[in-house]
């Protein structure tokens, strides 16, 4: 048994290291990282995006008629935007996420627009816009688009989730019935991209109104609860590290300096469970016809602590 371990633990080591190799690597966002992001006294920053891409969509997926091609929809944005914060004194993590319709100055602060739209503009556009905007900085990038989210999933065994109620996103092609089901790829993708979530309370289905705010919720439990699932799928079967970690790999572009072995320990509290999720204070606010979202000032203590200016304040989903 010991000499299968070891050669089990080599075998898992060598496979790693040539995965990484196949790690796409964002020399743009490297660039403005190592122009912009000293390092910080006692923490890290990394820079979570969803990007919208629609390429690689193959038109056989199940999921093909709520995704579209990228001749239907075309360009990328940022799905998703989340800032993960790794303290080294405590080894403890927090997430915030930024909604996607909130209005900021872009890049330089030339001009303002939807922060999910600072991804298109490039991914050196972002990380100014995360760290001038905000006053956060960002040492590192981590970026998955719709095919490599699946695909992450799918490695991993899949992720469960639990609703109290039955639930839907007729936009997005979503429906479970109450209780607890492990999720595959493409329900996971409908699950995280929902900003028409409904539930059926009292036999009515009733809508999530709270659009980006409730999505940026329930982004927030799938991380945690995908990186739960990876770490307990290893811990039971280490011989699995592998294929996860090949998943993983093959699914992300990240920037030319992360070290995905120490990113993966740095994760640790996020995946047993043991990080504090953040949301952003915002109001709905009109400019020109476009409706927007507009940050709070209750927002500050959040960016103040994810800049390194203030204490954690109370945690909130």
């Amino acid at each position: 048994m010991l000499l299968i371990s070891t050669l089990g633990a080599f075998q898992i080591a060598a496979a790693t290291k040539s995965q990484l190799a196949t790690v796409q690597r964002d020399l743009v966002a490297t660039s403005a990282l190592s122009l912009l992001s000293e390092p910080s006294a006692g923490f890290e920053n990394y820079l979570l995006v969803g990007s919208d891409s629609r390429q690689g969509v193959d038109p056989g997926d199940p999921d093909f008629a709520t995704i579209g091609s990228a001749s239907d929809v075309s360009g990328r944005r940022s799905d998703t935007l989340m800032v993960y914060h790794y303290d080294f004194a405590t080894g403890s993590g927090a997430l915030v996420s930024f909604p996607r319709d909130l209005w900021v100055k872009l890049g330089s602060g030339e001009k303002a627009g939807r922060i999910n739209s600072a991804y298109q503009l490039g991914t050196d556009v972002l990380v100014r816009t995360i760290q001038r905007e905000f006053d956060i900085p960002i040492h590192h990038y981590l970026e998955i688009n719709f095919q490599g989210f699946k695909g992450l999933v799918d490695a991993i065994g899949g992720v469960k989730i639990c609703q109290q109620y039955p639930s839907r996103d007729r936009h997005t092609g979503f429906y479970i019935k109450p209780g607890c089901h492990n999720l595959n790829g493409v329900q996971s993708l409908a699950f995280a991209r929902s900003r028409y979530f409904e539930t059926k309370v009292n036999n009515k289905w009733q809508i999530d109104g709270s659009s980006d705010i409730g999505r940026g919720k329930r982004q927030r439990q799938f991380v945690g609860a995908m990186l739960n699932t990876a770490m307990s799928r290893i811990i039971s079967n280490p011989f699995s590290a592998s294929s996860v970690f090949a998943g993983a790999t093959n699914a992300i572009i990240t920037d030319q300096n992360l070290d995905l072995i120490e990113f993966a320990a740095k994760m640790k509290p996020a995946a047993s469970g043991d990080i504090t999720k953040y949301s952003l204070a915002v109001y709905s606010k009109a400019v020109g016809d476009e409706s927007v979202l507009r940050l709070d000032k209750h927002s500050a203590p959040v960016l103040a602590f994810f800049g390194g200016r203030g204490p954690a304040p109370a945690p909130g989903e």
